[in-house]
């Protein structure tokens, strides 16, 4: 089978596709024919260089794909049938200790992401524990099932877990155009919200506003946080989803009420900030890290899909040949949404 690889970090050039064995499955493992795959800005990151990747490796998070088999236990166990459509759930946990537990997989110690920390799922075959594989929802093709699970239990869990939005909060959703950016602001209006977001040009402005978005500021035209309190009278939002990270922290931390919460799951535009722990504590402000999600939160999500309340958005599709062209499309920020790899 073909599998789409790293053997060192660097630049587009490392990808390769490889001529791999076919996965062997264990007791608890699903077989799954990949049909599509997403690319986050994970697989940019771990291209290029980050702890904790063992070389060679799979490169992706999210798939999609076919049922061919399933071991013993999963056998036994799920309900999986040869040619069942699934999605597959971008997490690996032990799966016995007290966070697993209790539904607080991303707190495991033993907690992988496919892709970074384990092998990941650009590949024509893939296994998968049968605990971390969901069946399709029908009214998703297979890029928009593709599009959905990493960036959207990661809004997901920021929003609901973390921060506790609720109606009639005001919210600052960076990125309208990201992944989780076009995730978090279907949620967030599902949700009663009034959504401000951020867009870099002025073409995506219309895309923003169709997701549900109330209010669009072009962070190449406004100051972002000045803005924010323009429209709130001087109030601030109650969330802010913050996660490009050092470009925008300061805007962040003005666009924040009193009493208000920012929840933060990147650092796209670079890891180091600073902060006057004064305004902090004087302002009864809650900086929260979250990363990923759990599995309830998929299944939550799902639900939403059901109730129409929410659809990934895809930006491009690409064949799993033009690999090295999808990661120069992400990283020059070209998308509106997901970029997808097609193993058809």
């Amino acid at each position: 089978m073909k599998a789409i690889r790293i053997h060192a970090h660097g630049n587009r050039q490392v990808l390769q596709i490889d001529e791999m064995d076919y996965p062997r499955i264990a007791a608890d493992e699903v077989l799954i024919k990949v049909k599509s795959s997403a690319l986050n800005h994970l697989d940019l990151w771990v291209r290029e260089g980050i702890p904790g990747v063992s070389l060679p490796m799979i490169m992706g998070s999210d798939a999609t794909g076919i049922v061919q088999k399933a071991g013993r236990i999963a056998a036994r166990d799920y309900p999986f049938q040869k040619g069942d459509e699934v999605i597959t759930v971008p997490i690996r946990s032990c799966g016995h200790c007290a966070f697993c537990l209790s539904g607080r997989e991303n707190l495991c110690r033993e907690f992988h992401i496919p892709g970074e920390s384990v092998q990941g799922v650009q590949a024509e075959y893939i296994s998968v524990p049968a605990k971390y594989v969901l069946p399709k929802p029908g009214s998703l093709d297979w890029h928009q099932a593709a599009a959905l699970p990493l960036a959207a239990m990661t809004a997901y869990h920021m929003l609901i877990p973390k921060a506790g939005l609720k109606y009639g909060d005001w919210i600052l959703i960076y990125g309208a155009s990201s992944g989780i950016g076009s995730a978090a602001i279907q949620m967030a209006k599902a949700l009663g919200a009034t959504v401000i977001t951020t867009v870099g040009s002025d073409q995506k402005q219309e895309v923003a506003r169709q997701l549900g978005a109330d209010y669009i500021i072009n962070y190449n035209k406004q100051p972002v946080g000045k803005s924010v309190l323009q429209l709130t009278q001087g109030r601030g939002v109650d969330v802010v989803f913050e996660h490009p990270g050092a470009k925008t922290w300061n805007d962040s931390l003005r666009a924040l009420r009193k009493g208000g919460k920012l929840v933060t799951c990147g650092a796209t535009t670079g890891p180091l900030v600073k902060i006057d722990i004064r305004s902090l504590f004087i302002k009864h402000q809650q900086l929260i890290g979250s990363t990923m999600g759990t599995l309830h939160d998929v299944l939550q999500i799902l639900k939403m899909v059901d109730r129409k309340q929410f659809k990934p958005i895809v930006s491009k599709v690409f064949s799993y040949e033009d690999i090295k062209e999808a990661h120069r499309y992400l990283e020059e920020g070209e998308q509106f949404g997901k970029v997808v790899i097609d193993f058809f």
